[in-house]
């Protein structure tokens, strides 16, 4: 089986989810650590411009987005799966929406609460003074029109959140929904993860402590085992690589054929639109060929959910 070779930077809450599944399953990756901003020209090179983190590489194939990256993990190392179906753990369909809404709802929140004056000055402690203004810009590029909620708003419905994530671990179980972790403890981990980076918002933590016992049963599943790669070698290892054939039934939902020429992009943020040639749509990915003269020909895969699939 090729490498998996997973793009990201240490300091990134979406990275942490796939570590930590990376971990559960007991696999071994290739790290790529990429810039925390603009420019990613290794990582575009490979993305055709999309330059959200993280995102997997498999050859030539190429994975956008964490939920998408969560599926093709479960797909290449089924046992022990993020998505249980059972009447003890709950349905797999349970543990999807509760991971979109942490992915979403959640994560915007508490990044709204974390990125006042004094979570910042925790998060930028020792870096040089510099860095602060050209991360703000890039950060405001990527949001775009995006809104973003107020500290006011968003700490008071945090701490409505928190209370009912406590809630739901009243019972004693480990996990969010039974005795065994699933997508949903990691969409939802990595938001109280990156919280604990900034010690002064940190408080609103205080008081939680089944949650803080799940918090430490799911960090001590680990990361699995890594070794680093650079990404110009990422980069030679797809334009070696054949991408994958795509053996999932099409489905047509906007009249758009395979081999049409076609732009996929988010709908929230960092809605940098990828073009090329449509090769894959199936009920819950879109994917397209490109090719690139420093990449060779890849196929650039994403969600359905979270993405817009237009006629170029």
């Amino acid at each position: 089986m090729p490498e998996l070779i997973f793009h990201h930077y240490p300091t990134s809450p979406f990275s942490e989810k796939i570590r930590l599944i990376f971990g559960l399953k007991r696999l071994q990756w290739r790290s790529v650590v990429i810039p925390v901003i603009m420019p990613k020209n290794d990582l575009v090179a490979l993305t055709g411009g999309y330059r959200k983190t993280p995102v997997l590489q498999i050859g030539a194939d190429i994975y956008c987005d964490t939920a998408l990256i969560a599926d093709v993990l479960d797909r290449q190392q089924p046992s022990p799966t993020l998505y249980p179906d059972s009447i003890e753990q709950g349905s797999g369909a349970e543990a999807r929406i509760l991971a979109q809404w942490a992915d979403s709802t959640l994560f915007s929140t508490m990044i709204a609460h974390v990125m006042q004056p004094a979570g910042l000055q925790d998060l930028f402690a020792g870096v040089p003074p510099q860095v602060i203004p050209a991360f703000a810009a890039d950060r405001k590029a990527f949001r775009g029109s995006a809104p973003r909620m107020s500290p006011s708003e968003a700490t008071p419905a945090l701490h409505l959140y928190l209370e009912r994530i406590e809630a739901m671990l009243a019972d004693g179980r480990p996990y969010l929904l039974g005795p065994v972790p699933t997508i949903a403890d990691f969409s939802m981990y990595h938001s109280i993860w990156f919280i604990r980076r900034a010690p002064s918002m940190a408080t609103v933590l205080d008081g939680h402590s089944r949650m803080a016992k799940w918090v430490d049963n799911v960090r001590a599943i680990g990361h699995g085992e890594s070794r680093e790669m650079k990404s110009s070698e990422a980069i030679d290892i797809a334009h070696g690589s054949i991408p994958a054939p795509i053996t999932d039934a099409f489905v047509d939902t906007h009249g758009i054929a395979i081999g049409e020429r076609v732009t996929i992009a988010a709908t929230d943020y960092g809605t940098d639109p990828v073009a090329g040639e449509l090769v894959g749509s199936t009920r819950d990915e879109i994917a397209l060929k490109r090719v690139g003269d420093r990449t060779g020909e890849v196929v650039v895969h994403f969600p359905r959910i979270g993405f817009q699939l237009m006629r170029a």
